[in-house]
C-alpha cells in the first residue's frame, strides 16, 4: 500500500504547511457525498490518531484513516496549473469512474 506525491504537489504542500507555521502532515481522506458517491478530502494534520496509516513521500507525510485507505491506495496526489485554474489533482487508479467536474468519484 502506497500513497505518493508528484514533485509539483510536494512542493505546493511543503509551502502550505510552512506558511502555517505548525502540523505533522497532509491528511487525504474520502467522504460519501457528490454527484458520484465519494468525494476527497485534504486536510492538515496537527496530531495523528491511532489508526492512521503515515506514508512519506519527498519528505511529505501524508496520513490517511483505515477506511479511506481502501479507497485510496496506490493514488498519486499531483498539483496542476492550467491556465488561471490551480489545484491538487488525484490519479487514483481504483476509481472507476469521476463527476465531470472532478470532486468526485465511484469505486
Amino acid at each position: 500500500m502506497a500513497i505518493t506525491l508528484s514533485q509539483a504537489a510536494a512542493t505546493r504542500v511543503k509551502a502550505f504547511l510552512e506558511n502555517r507555521g505548525k502540523g505533522v502532515g497532509l491528511r487525504l481522506g474520502v467522504k460519501t457525498t457528490g454527484c458520484s458517491g465519494m468525494a476527497y478530502v485534504l486536510e492538515f494534520v496537527d496530531d495523528l490518531n491511532e489508526e492512521d496509516s503515515v506514508f512519506e513521500d519527498q519528505g511529505i507525510r501524508v496520513i490517511i484513516d483505515a477506511k479511506s485507505l481502501v479507497y485510496l491506495d496506490g493514488t498519486e496526489l499531483d498539483y496542476v496549473k492550467e491556465g488561471l485554474n490551480e489545484g491538487f489533482e488525484f490519479n487514483n487508479p481504483n476509481a472507476k469512474s469521476e463527476c465531470g467536474c472532478g470532486e468526485s468519484f465511484n469505486v
